[in-house]
């Protein structure tokens, strides 16, 4: 299920997502979204919906100390934050002595991560990323769209996982953390 998209565009960071809810065969489209903010950070989830509702309503990012890289602070700080509170809620899994979570985009200090299952913080080199079953059309998209405003190349993104991803559905919704924030 889901597509999550997100893109830096002078030092802003901009995260698009459906609404599909789906288990095997069955799909709902959900009320509640996939793409929030959260103190000065916006995210954008796929892997649950119990997962997004933890990270929109329980977690509490930590502050970053502002002599910590921002890198340092989201592989450390912030994950530590993040496993705490996906264990208290009931969320986090383990298995054979690996404990694993969900994925995520985020957007912190003009900065794009995807938060993997395994809690590994990824920076797309490129600008751009995406998760979700439509993750690969989707990331096919925004490559060709480089020249288009952010919005619309997060809307041609999505568009295009709908089209061609059983677990995409719209309406699609969007948060902006300008350069400022």
């Amino acid at each position: 299920m889901t597509c999550i998209v997100g893109l830096v565009n002078n030092g802003s960071v901009h995260i698009g997502g459906d609404s599909a809810g789906a288990s095997g065969q069955s799909l709902t489209v959900r009320a509640d979204r996939k793409v929030f903010r959260n103190q000065n950070f916006i995210f954008g989830f796929t892997t649950s919906f119990r997962m997004g509702q933890l990270l929109a309503h329980s977690f509490k990012p930590p502050e970053r100390h502002i002599e910590t890289d921002v890198y340092v602070f989201m592989v450390t700080e912030f994950v530590n934050a993040l496993r705490r509170c996906l264990q208290d809620g009931g969320f986090a899994q383990r298995q054979n002595e690996v404990e694993r979570g969900g994925t995520f985009l985020v957007g912190y200090a003009g900065r794009l991560f995807k938060i993997d299952m395994d809690y590994q913080v990824g920076e797309p080199a490129c600008g751009f990323d995406a998760c979700g079953c439509g993750q690969q059309v989707a990331l096919g998209a925004l490559f060709a769209s480089p020249h288009s405003p952010p919005h619309e190349r997060l809307t041609i993104a999505l568009n295009a996982a709908e089209r061609f991803s059983t677990g995409v559905r719209a309406p699609f919704h969007f948060e902006t953390l300008e350069a400022s924030e």
